[in-house]
Protein backbone atom coordinates (compact mmCIF):
# COMPACT_ATOMS: atom_id res chain seq x y z
CA UNK A 1 0.00 0.00 0.00
CA UNK A 2 1.99 3.37 -1.19
CA UNK A 3 0.11 5.62 0.78
CA UNK A 4 0.55 3.67 3.90
CA UNK A 5 4.14 3.87 3.02
CA UNK A 6 4.49 7.14 2.88
CA UNK A 7 2.65 7.85 5.48
CA UNK A 8 4.85 5.48 7.57
CA UNK A 9 7.90 7.03 6.48
CA UNK A 10 6.55 10.41 7.22
CA UNK A 11 5.39 9.28 11.07
CA UNK A 12 8.69 8.08 11.55
CA UNK A 13 10.14 11.63 10.27
CA UNK A 14 7.89 12.87 12.92
CA UNK A 15 8.85 11.21 15.93
CA UNK A 16 12.45 11.47 15.04
CA UNK A 17 11.76 15.03 15.18
CA UNK A 18 9.58 15.29 18.51
CA UNK A 19 12.65 13.49 19.91
CA UNK A 20 14.76 16.31 18.80
CA UNK A 21 12.41 19.13 20.21
CA UNK A 22 12.01 17.03 23.38
CA UNK A 23 15.65 16.98 23.79
CA UNK A 24 15.89 20.66 22.78
CA UNK A 25 13.18 21.84 25.12
CA UNK A 26 15.42 20.26 27.65
CA UNK A 27 18.35 21.89 26.92
CA UNK A 28 16.85 25.21 27.00
CA UNK A 29 15.41 24.59 30.45
CA UNK A 30 18.55 23.48 31.57
CA UNK A 31 20.58 26.58 30.44
CA UNK A 32 18.20 28.73 31.99
CA UNK A 33 16.99 30.27 28.25
CA UNK A 34 13.20 29.44 29.06
CA UNK A 35 13.09 33.41 28.92
CA UNK A 36 16.14 34.54 26.43
CA UNK A 37 13.54 35.96 24.24
CA UNK A 38 10.03 37.69 26.89
CA UNK A 39 7.92 37.53 23.92
CA UNK A 40 6.36 35.19 21.60
CA UNK A 41 6.50 33.42 18.88
CA UNK A 42 9.34 35.59 17.94
CA UNK A 43 11.81 36.97 19.77
CA UNK A 44 12.15 40.90 20.97
CA UNK A 45 10.04 41.64 17.68
CA UNK A 46 12.40 40.26 15.49
CA UNK A 47 12.22 36.60 13.56
CA UNK A 48 15.21 35.65 15.13
CA UNK A 49 17.49 37.09 18.05
CA UNK A 50 18.43 40.36 17.54
CA UNK A 51 22.79 40.14 17.32
CA UNK A 52 23.77 43.97 16.12
CA UNK A 53 24.18 46.81 17.88
CA UNK A 54 21.00 48.59 16.52
CA UNK A 55 18.57 45.43 16.80
CA UNK A 56 19.37 45.26 20.63
CA UNK A 57 19.48 48.53 21.03
CA UNK A 58 15.42 48.40 19.36
CA UNK A 59 14.63 45.34 21.27
CA UNK A 60 15.55 46.87 25.06
CA UNK A 61 13.67 49.72 24.37
CA UNK A 62 10.81 47.38 23.65
CA UNK A 63 11.24 45.29 26.36
CA UNK A 64 12.97 47.10 28.93
CA UNK A 65 12.95 45.03 31.80
CA UNK A 66 14.65 42.06 29.83
CA UNK A 67 17.83 43.03 28.82
CA UNK A 68 19.16 41.17 25.62
CA UNK A 69 21.21 37.86 25.89
CA UNK A 70 21.86 36.77 22.69
CA UNK A 71 23.70 33.56 24.41
CA UNK A 72 20.43 33.08 26.27
CA UNK A 73 18.08 33.74 23.29
CA UNK A 74 19.32 31.43 20.50
CA UNK A 75 18.87 27.91 23.12
CA UNK A 76 14.89 29.68 23.14
CA UNK A 77 14.40 30.37 19.27
CA UNK A 78 16.46 27.15 17.82
CA UNK A 79 13.73 25.13 20.25
CA UNK A 80 10.73 27.10 18.73
CA UNK A 81 12.22 26.66 14.93
CA UNK A 82 12.31 22.77 15.58
CA UNK A 83 9.22 23.10 17.28
CA UNK A 84 7.23 25.05 14.32
CA UNK A 85 8.86 22.47 12.01
CA UNK A 86 7.12 19.22 13.67
CA UNK A 87 4.11 20.75 13.94
CA UNK A 88 3.91 21.78 10.08
CA UNK A 89 4.97 18.10 9.84
CA UNK A 90 2.26 16.81 11.76
CA UNK A 91 -0.14 18.95 10.12
CA UNK A 92 0.64 16.90 6.86
CA UNK A 93 0.43 14.23 8.17
CA UNK A 94 -3.25 14.77 9.30
CA UNK A 95 -4.12 15.87 6.29
CA UNK A 96 -2.40 13.22 4.29
CA UNK A 97 -4.64 10.84 6.37
CA UNK A 98 -7.84 12.76 5.92
CA UNK A 99 -7.44 13.06 1.96
CA UNK A 100 -6.68 9.37 1.91
CA UNK A 101 -9.19 7.95 4.47
CA UNK A 102 -10.90 5.29 2.37
CA UNK A 103 -7.33 3.67 2.37
CA UNK A 104 -7.63 2.67 6.30
CA UNK A 105 -5.33 4.99 7.06
CA UNK A 106 -5.44 6.05 11.07
CA UNK A 107 -7.38 10.05 10.78
CA UNK A 108 -8.65 9.97 14.26
CA UNK A 109 -5.23 9.21 15.99
CA UNK A 110 -3.60 11.84 12.97
CA UNK A 111 -6.18 14.30 12.91
CA UNK A 112 -5.61 13.75 17.53
CA UNK A 113 -1.76 14.59 17.10
CA UNK A 114 -2.21 17.67 15.06
CA UNK A 115 -4.96 19.25 17.40
CA UNK A 116 -2.82 18.52 20.32
CA UNK A 117 0.07 20.14 18.75
CA UNK A 118 -1.91 23.51 18.83
CA UNK A 119 -2.27 22.66 22.19
CA UNK A 120 0.95 22.49 22.90
CA UNK A 121 1.65 25.30 20.94
CA UNK A 122 -0.27 27.45 23.35
CA UNK A 123 1.69 25.81 26.11
CA UNK A 124 4.83 26.81 24.74
CA UNK A 125 3.45 30.72 24.52
CA UNK A 126 2.13 30.46 28.16
CA UNK A 127 5.25 29.26 28.91
CA UNK A 128 6.75 32.32 28.06
CA UNK A 129 4.00 35.31 28.57
CA UNK A 130 3.65 33.69 31.93
CA UNK A 131 7.40 33.98 33.38
CA UNK A 132 7.69 29.94 33.82
CA UNK A 133 4.83 29.39 36.02
CA UNK A 134 5.79 26.38 37.14
CA UNK A 135 1.88 24.75 36.20
CA UNK A 136 2.18 25.51 32.83
CA UNK A 137 6.24 24.59 32.58
CA UNK A 138 5.68 20.63 34.17
CA UNK A 139 2.55 20.44 31.55
CA UNK A 140 4.22 21.51 28.43
CA UNK A 141 6.82 19.07 28.98
CA UNK A 142 4.52 16.15 29.83
CA UNK A 143 2.96 17.65 26.72
CA UNK A 144 5.88 17.32 24.78
CA UNK A 145 6.50 13.29 26.25
CA UNK A 146 2.95 13.01 25.05
CA UNK A 147 3.53 13.97 21.38
CA UNK A 148 6.25 11.77 21.11
CA UNK A 149 4.28 8.87 22.22
CA UNK A 150 1.78 9.44 20.22
CA UNK A 151 3.73 9.63 17.24
CA UNK A 152 5.28 6.61 17.86
CA UNK A 153 1.75 4.96 18.06
CA UNK A 154 1.00 6.32 15.05
CA UNK A 155 4.29 4.93 13.27
CA UNK A 156 3.18 1.59 14.68
CA UNK A 157 -0.39 1.41 13.60
CA UNK A 158 0.49 2.66 9.99
CA UNK A 159 3.25 0.08 10.11
CA UNK A 160 0.64 -2.44 10.42
CA UNK A 161 -1.32 -1.65 7.46
CA UNK A 162 1.89 -1.52 5.71
CA UNK A 163 2.37 -5.13 6.58
CA UNK A 164 -1.28 -6.23 6.08
CA UNK A 165 -1.38 -5.26 2.62
CA UNK A 166 2.00 -7.30 1.55
CA UNK A 167 -0.03 -10.42 3.08
CA UNK A 168 1.29 -10.64 6.53
CA UNK A 169 1.22 -8.98 10.33
CA UNK A 170 3.92 -6.25 11.38
CA UNK A 171 7.05 -7.52 12.60
CA UNK A 172 7.03 -8.96 15.85
CA UNK A 173 3.68 -9.98 15.60
CA UNK A 174 4.41 -13.55 13.77
CA UNK A 175 4.38 -15.72 15.80
CA UNK A 176 5.08 -19.66 14.80
CA UNK A 177 7.13 -21.35 17.72
CA UNK A 178 6.40 -21.30 21.31
CA UNK A 179 6.73 -23.87 24.17
CA UNK A 180 3.18 -23.30 24.81
CA UNK A 181 0.20 -24.06 23.50
CA UNK A 182 -1.91 -21.17 22.08
CA UNK A 183 -4.57 -21.43 24.71
CA UNK A 184 -2.17 -21.23 27.68
CA UNK A 185 -0.20 -18.15 25.98
CA UNK A 186 -3.22 -16.77 25.73
CA UNK A 187 -4.46 -17.31 29.62
CA UNK A 188 -0.40 -15.56 30.43
CA UNK A 189 -1.13 -12.81 28.36
CA UNK A 190 -4.66 -11.67 29.61
CA UNK A 191 -3.32 -12.08 33.59
CA UNK A 192 0.40 -9.68 32.65
CA UNK A 193 -1.57 -6.82 30.38
CA UNK A 194 -3.01 -4.79 33.19
CA UNK A 195 -0.02 -5.09 35.35
CA UNK A 196 1.70 -3.97 32.30
CA UNK A 197 -0.60 -0.99 31.78
CA UNK A 198 -0.03 -0.44 35.67
CA UNK A 199 3.73 -0.25 34.53
CA UNK A 200 2.80 2.25 31.95
CA UNK A 201 0.75 4.85 34.85
CA UNK A 202 3.95 4.46 37.06
CA UNK A 203 6.08 5.33 34.11
CA UNK A 204 3.76 8.10 33.18
CA UNK A 205 3.61 9.36 37.10
CA UNK A 206 7.24 9.30 37.74
CA UNK A 207 7.76 11.47 34.38
CA UNK A 208 5.09 13.75 36.16
CA UNK A 209 7.23 14.25 39.18
CA UNK A 210 10.12 14.45 37.24
CA UNK A 211 8.47 17.43 35.56
CA UNK A 212 7.54 19.41 38.49
CA UNK A 213 10.68 18.86 39.90
CA UNK A 214 12.55 20.61 36.99
CA UNK A 215 9.69 23.38 36.94
CA UNK A 216 10.23 24.21 40.33
CA UNK A 217 14.35 23.90 40.14
CA UNK A 218 14.11 21.21 42.80
CA UNK A 219 16.86 18.80 41.07
CA UNK A 220 19.88 20.41 43.10
CA UNK A 221 17.83 20.18 46.91
CA UNK A 222 19.56 17.45 47.78
CA UNK A 223 23.21 16.94 46.89
CA UNK A 224 23.92 13.91 49.08
CA UNK A 225 23.65 9.87 48.24
CA UNK A 226 21.09 8.02 49.39
CA UNK A 227 20.96 10.69 52.39
CA UNK A 228 19.08 14.32 50.91
CA UNK A 229 20.97 16.45 52.97
CA UNK A 230 22.82 14.42 55.21
CA UNK A 231 19.56 12.73 56.73
CA UNK A 232 17.10 9.82 55.61
CA UNK A 233 14.13 12.07 55.78
CA UNK A 234 15.23 16.36 55.78
CA UNK A 235 13.27 18.98 56.81
CA UNK A 236 10.23 18.91 54.08
CA UNK A 237 6.97 20.67 53.34
CA UNK A 238 5.08 18.74 50.88
CA UNK A 239 2.24 21.49 51.09
CA UNK A 240 4.12 24.25 49.99
CA UNK A 241 6.37 21.39 47.47
CA UNK A 242 3.14 20.87 45.42
CA UNK A 243 1.01 23.73 45.57
CA UNK A 244 -0.71 23.79 42.42
CA UNK A 245 -2.35 26.91 42.73
CA UNK A 246 1.27 29.41 42.51
CA UNK A 247 0.44 32.97 41.42
CA UNK A 248 1.09 33.96 38.32
CA UNK A 249 2.97 37.31 37.69
CA UNK A 250 6.49 36.29 39.51
CA UNK A 251 9.49 35.34 37.74
CA UNK A 252 9.51 32.04 37.99
CA UNK A 253 12.98 31.53 36.57
CA UNK A 254 15.09 30.41 38.88
CA UNK A 255 12.24 28.74 40.97
CA UNK A 256 10.56 30.72 44.17
CA UNK A 257 9.46 27.64 46.68
CA UNK A 258 11.42 27.53 49.57
CA UNK A 259 14.18 25.18 50.30
CA UNK A 260 11.41 22.34 52.54
CA UNK A 261 9.06 22.87 49.49
CA UNK A 262 12.11 22.02 46.81
CA UNK A 263 13.06 18.73 49.19
CA UNK A 264 9.28 17.36 49.65
CA UNK A 265 9.37 17.79 45.68
CA UNK A 266 13.28 16.04 45.05
CA UNK A 267 12.69 13.64 47.43
CA UNK A 268 9.57 12.39 46.17
CA UNK A 269 11.17 12.22 42.56
CA UNK A 270 13.24 9.93 44.36
CA UNK A 271 10.89 7.82 45.81
CA UNK A 272 8.85 7.27 42.87
CA UNK A 273 12.29 6.09 40.86
CA UNK A 274 12.76 3.50 43.49
CA UNK A 275 9.04 2.00 43.33
CA UNK A 276 9.49 2.26 39.20
CA UNK A 277 12.72 0.21 39.55
CA UNK A 278 10.84 -2.15 41.73
CA UNK A 279 7.85 -2.61 40.01
CA UNK A 280 9.50 -3.17 36.24
CA UNK A 281 12.14 -5.18 37.21
CA UNK A 282 10.06 -7.59 39.07
CA UNK A 283 7.43 -7.49 35.93
CA UNK A 284 9.88 -7.82 33.58
CA UNK A 285 11.61 -10.76 35.66
CA UNK A 286 7.99 -12.03 35.22
CA UNK A 287 7.53 -11.90 32.11
CA UNK A 288 10.28 -13.65 30.83
CA UNK A 289 9.62 -16.43 32.73
CA UNK A 290 6.35 -16.44 31.42
CA UNK A 291 6.44 -15.26 28.18
CA UNK A 292 9.21 -17.54 26.23
CA UNK A 293 8.84 -15.45 23.35
CA UNK A 294 11.86 -13.73 21.57
CA UNK A 295 8.75 -10.83 20.26
CA UNK A 296 8.53 -10.22 24.13
CA UNK A 297 11.69 -10.38 25.02
CA UNK A 298 13.11 -8.15 23.01
CA UNK A 299 10.90 -5.24 24.13
CA UNK A 300 10.77 -6.32 27.81
CA UNK A 301 14.88 -5.91 27.54
CA UNK A 302 14.57 -2.91 26.25
CA UNK A 303 12.60 -1.13 28.66
CA UNK A 304 15.17 -2.96 31.09
CA UNK A 305 17.82 -1.48 29.64
CA UNK A 306 15.99 1.86 29.78
CA UNK A 307 15.19 1.56 33.24
CA UNK A 308 18.56 1.06 34.78
CA UNK A 309 20.03 3.65 32.38
CA UNK A 310 17.56 6.16 34.11
CA UNK A 311 18.55 5.35 37.54
CA UNK A 312 22.59 5.65 36.66
CA UNK A 313 21.78 9.21 34.63
CA UNK A 314 19.74 10.54 37.90
CA UNK A 315 22.00 9.03 40.49
CA UNK A 316 25.07 10.79 38.21
CA UNK A 317 22.71 14.09 38.18
CA UNK A 318 23.27 14.23 41.67
CA UNK A 319 26.56 13.18 42.30
CA UNK A 320 28.06 15.41 39.34
CA UNK A 321 26.02 18.53 40.28
CA UNK A 322 23.98 18.26 37.41
CA UNK A 323 26.10 18.26 34.61
CA UNK A 324 24.09 19.66 31.63
CA UNK A 325 25.00 16.73 29.07
CA UNK A 326 23.97 14.04 31.47
CA UNK A 327 20.59 16.04 32.85
CA UNK A 328 19.89 16.54 29.20
CA UNK A 329 20.02 12.15 28.76
CA UNK A 330 18.14 11.99 31.77
CA UNK A 331 15.30 14.12 30.24
CA UNK A 332 15.75 11.90 26.76
CA UNK A 333 15.88 9.25 28.74
CA UNK A 334 12.35 9.18 30.54
CA UNK A 335 11.07 9.84 27.07
CA UNK A 336 12.74 7.13 25.53
CA UNK A 337 11.80 4.78 28.59
CA UNK A 338 7.64 5.87 28.05
CA UNK A 339 7.84 5.28 24.50
CA UNK A 340 9.78 1.74 25.00
CA UNK A 341 6.85 0.65 27.32
CA UNK A 342 4.09 1.14 24.86
CA UNK A 343 5.94 -0.42 22.51
CA UNK A 344 6.38 -3.82 24.63
CA UNK A 345 2.25 -3.04 25.10
CA UNK A 346 2.07 -2.99 21.09
CA UNK A 347 3.88 -6.18 21.22
CA UNK A 348 2.04 -8.01 24.30
CA UNK A 349 -1.12 -6.99 21.93
CA UNK A 350 -0.06 -7.90 19.02
CA UNK A 351 0.74 -11.38 20.16
CA UNK A 352 -2.62 -11.68 21.84
CA UNK A 353 -3.69 -11.30 18.36
CA UNK A 354 -2.02 -13.36 16.62
CA UNK A 355 -3.17 -16.31 19.27
CA UNK A 356 -6.70 -15.09 18.89
CA UNK A 357 -6.54 -16.26 15.24
CA UNK A 358 -4.30 -19.40 15.81
CA UNK A 359 -4.91 -23.19 15.90
CA UNK A 360 -4.89 -24.44 19.53
CA UNK A 361 -1.36 -26.56 18.97
CA UNK A 362 1.91 -25.77 19.10
CA UNK A 363 3.39 -22.91 16.79
CA UNK A 364 6.29 -21.70 15.83
CA UNK A 365 7.79 -18.22 16.25
CA UNK A 366 10.01 -16.16 13.28
CA UNK A 367 12.65 -14.89 15.99
CA UNK A 368 15.23 -13.31 13.49
CA UNK A 369 13.05 -10.41 12.79
CA UNK A 370 13.08 -8.02 14.76
CA UNK A 371 11.23 -4.28 14.34
CA UNK A 372 11.68 -0.95 16.74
Amino acid sequence: MDKARVMRRWATVAALLAVVVVTLGAWTRLVDAGLGCPDWPGCYGFLIVPQDEARIAIAEARFPDSPVDVAKGWPEMIHRYAAALLGLVVFGLAGYAARHRRTGLPVKLAMFIAVFILLQGAFGMWTVTLKLWPQVVALHLLGGFTTLTLLALLRLRVGRLVSAAAGGPPRGWRLEASPLPADRLRVRLARLRPWLYGGLVLVAGQIALGAWTAANYAAVACLDLPTCQGQWWPEMDFRHGFDITQAVGPNYLGGQLAAAGRVAIHVSHRLGALVVVVYWLALLTILWRQLPLAVIRQAAAVVAALVVAQVALGLLNIALYLPLGIAVAHNAGGAALLVAVVWLLWRVYGVQQATAVSEPHRFREVTQEVTV
